[in-house]
């Protein structure tokens, strides 16, 4: 058991976060490389508040129990808005792809995050730390951006370049 988390701990984590790179190295459009973060970070806070405020419908209790899908799509909707914004603000001539990406993006976010609350309720972790009350940890600042990272990287080039 503990060879196969290391196992996935060596391929998961290098494998996805290498994409981030490979964003940054695309030609004239490295400024792509924030929507990996606006994505994945702006899906978790504006899930987190809209799941607060209106969350009564639970999304997957097996996995991750205080995850609604009132918070899932506000998430999605967080983070089309603040793509849009980057859109406007930085990338003009890009716009309707950094949309279709905020869209893309924060599912891809939200399916990272169940994956890696998947991995915990796998192994008998409840939290990757304490750092930050009330989350889970570090790592989940990061685990949406595990499936969120390629998948620009792939969108950028088939709607950007």
């Amino acid at each position: 058991r503990s060879s196969l988390v290391t196992i996935i701990g060596v391929i998961y984590l290098p494998f996805f976060f290498m994409h981030v790179s490979l964003i940054d190295r695309l030609p004239a459009n490295s400024n792509m490389i924030w929507l990996v973060f606006i994505t994945a970070f702006g899906t978790d806070i504006f899930a987190y508040f809209a799941g607060m405020l209106l969350g009564k419908h639970k999304l997957c209790p097996q996995i991750s129990p205080k995850k609604t899908v009132e918070g899932s799509l506000g998430g999605i909707l967080g983070s089309m808005c603040l793509s849009i914004l980057f859109g406007l603000i930085v990338c003009r001539q890009h716009i309707a792809g950094c949309i279709v990406m905020g869209l893309i993006g924060s599912v891809f976010a939200q399916c990272g995050d169940l994956i890696a609350s998947s991995f915990k309720r796998k192994m008998g972790i409840k939290d990757y730390g304490n750092l930050i009350p009330g989350h889970g940890g570090i790592m989940d600042r990061f685990d949406s951006m595990t499936v969120t990272a390629p998948m620009i990287y792939f969108l950028s080039l088939l709607l950007i370049l």
